[in-house]
């Protein structure tokens, strides 16, 4: 509390700028952002993983772990509202990735009030981030590339898999953008590079006296599948029990650690079964699962020797730390063994170049523990993320149940920093924030949200208020992972009501009980449905990932 009292002393009676030398107040922190691709809500040791995390285990036991709260369940327009602080809708990034209009990004609000900008890794749209607030930016414009080589084969390797409609792949590296990107060193990988950026920002710019905002943005564990042999070897015969020893591990893991109680009731299993499955098909299984652990490993490594950095320069204890997955685990199916693909998937070892592979229904259900569906489902499997803040010495650590969005980030960050949002930008008339800042839930200070959430994504949609969530069920139920295709896919289905106090896992519709809470939910999702039609948005049939 000492802290925010003295930063609004500091807004209220001063320049920001004067505010950073002046020796009555604390600097202002510097804010790093981490955010993986895809990964399941129960896919971090401090989550109930079976997998080695034990950097960001660390920073969740002395930080606070969110146990609620949420994304967009779709990578760009999760992205887009973490960047923006409004609704996906409102700028242009509903339905396709594309250009973020009518709004203005956490790196250019930032950058306007002092802070150092920097971003590595992937932006998932069709702009140079370096163009949007950022001094320093390398990394993926577009969804999802190769990880060992985004672009053509290189003297002495093996044809790298690619997506049929992903080629070539946008890269930027601070004011050029290179299409396709040729990555000239062999050990050239994703995850690796972009932490190598990061940290190169942080030690050039290490002796400024000014602050810094870092977003470090892994394309990991989204597929393709792929890993560094070494890490690939650590888990194996880890997953050799299959799918529901694996989950029910995960739950009373979960239960062990606290991040869920008996409001959480384990959801109805999705997967096949193991016993019923072919020697083949369960070998094939365990390597998808043991690539993407390794994959998920590698990220933490990675984690730890920024962390490192931090403290090395003297950034470690002014510093937050922020970490989150911007939807839930993915049970898109490439098919790289299907006809017509191979030319671009290849066919090579799970986890190699040459290969690319997703993880499937079954094991994203595991990973997804204990909720329901996944990635493009507005319910809890698809946009609930295992969030963690970790700020030394200004935070006490433990658990909350605190129903955020990403929506939020930009008036907290603004809460945090000093720094004004503009309500025009550029000759663009900017939409009022769509969030609320959770900066008071760090001490806390606030339990409760004052506005409801809502969710839309395809035909998906759903609508919080208070402890109650409103979701949208689909009658196209998955119940075989070949039947997955990105969501619900017929717009049939109905409203069905879950109370949050106990059931945060929607497992229990309650509409029948509560008709008059049902009509209140829906009017304020229709209302706010017709007012973001006001946004124009390009059509959801152009949609690539």
């Amino acid at each position: 509390m000492k802290f925010i009292h003295g930063l609004l002393i500091c807004v209220a009676g001063f320049q920001l700028l004067s505010c950073e030398t002046d020796n009555t107040h604390p600097p202002r922190p510097n804010i790093v952002l981490i955010l993986v691709d895809d990964m399941g809500y129960s896919d971090l040791g401090s989550f109930g993983s079976e997998i080695s995390t034990p950097h960001l285990d660390q920073l969740a036991a002395s930080g606070i772990r969110f146990t609620q709260f949420t994304n967009a369940a779709k990578c760009f327009p999760s992205r887009a509202c973490l960047l923006t602080g409004l609704y996906a809708q409102q700028c242009g990034m509903a339905h396709r990735a594309d250009t973020l209009r009518n709004s203005v990004t956490l790196g250019e609000v930032l950058q306007n009030s002092g802070y150092r900008t920097l971003m590595s890794g992937k932006h998932h749209g069709k702009e140079n981030m370096y163009f949007r607030g950022f001094d320093r930016y390398y990394g993926l414009r577009d969804g999802a590339s190769n990880h060992f080589n985004p672009g053509k084969q290189r003297p002495g390797e093996p044809v790298p898999a690619h997506k049929v409609w992903a080629q070539p792949r946008a890269w930027c590296i601070d004011d050029s953008t290179h299409l396709p990107y040729h990555p000239v060193p062999d050990d050239f990988y994703t995850t690796d590079y972009f932490t190598y950026y990061a940290i190169d920002y942080l030690q050039e710019y290490k002796d400024e006296d000014k602050p810094f905002f870092l977003f470090l943005s892994y394309t990991a564990p989204h597929d393709p599948l792929q890993a560094w042999p070494e890490d690939i070897a650590k888990y194996k015969g880890v997953y050799d029990a299959g799918y529901e020893q694996i989950r029910r591990q995960r739950y009373e893991r979960m239960k062990e650690l606290g991040i869920i109680d008996d409001s959480f009731p384990l959801s109805n299993a999705t997967y096949e079964k193991w016993d019923e499955m072919d020697k083949f098909e369960r070998t094939e299984e365990i390597q998808r699962m043991q690539v993407y652990a390794a994959m998920i490993d590698r990220v933490d490594m990675n984690i730890g020797r920024l962390i490192e950095t931090l403290k090395s320069i003297g950034k470690y204890d002014n510093t937050i730390i922020m970490f989150a997955s911007d939807n839930g685990g993915s049970p898109g199916i490439f098919p790289s063994d299907g006809e017509g693909y191979n030319e671009w998937a290849g066919l090579g070892i799970i986890g190699s170049m040459e290969r690319w592979t997703s993880l499937g229904t079954s094991w994203s259900n595991v990973c997804n523990t204990p909720y329901r569906y996944y990635k493009d489902w507005s319910h809890h499997g698809g946009t609930c993320t295992p969030f963690i803040i970790h700020w030394p010495g200004n935070i006490q650590p433990g658990i909350s149940d605190y129903p955020g969005h990403f929506i939020d980030f930009m008036p907290t960050f603004i809460e945090w920093s000093g720094a004004e949002y503009p309500l025009h930008f550029k000759g663009d008339t900017i939409p009022a924030m769509a969030g609320e800042s959770f900066a008071a839930v760090l001490h806390g200070e606030k339990k409760d949200r004052e506005k409801p959430l809502f969710w839309e994504f395809q035909n998906g949609k759903a609508v919080r208020k208070g402890h109650y969530r409103l979701v949208w069920e689909s009658f196209t139920e998955i119940t075989d992972p070949l039947d997955y295709a990105e969501g619900p896919d017929d717009g049939q289905g109905y409203w069905a009501l879950y109370d949050m106090r106990h059931d945060k896992t929607e497992t229990k519709n309650i509409a029948d009980q509560h008709p008059d809470i049902v009509n209140e939910m829906k009017a304020l999702y229709a209302s706010w449905a017709k007012d973001m039609a006001r946004y124009p948005q390009l059509e959801m049939a152009t949609i690539r990932r």
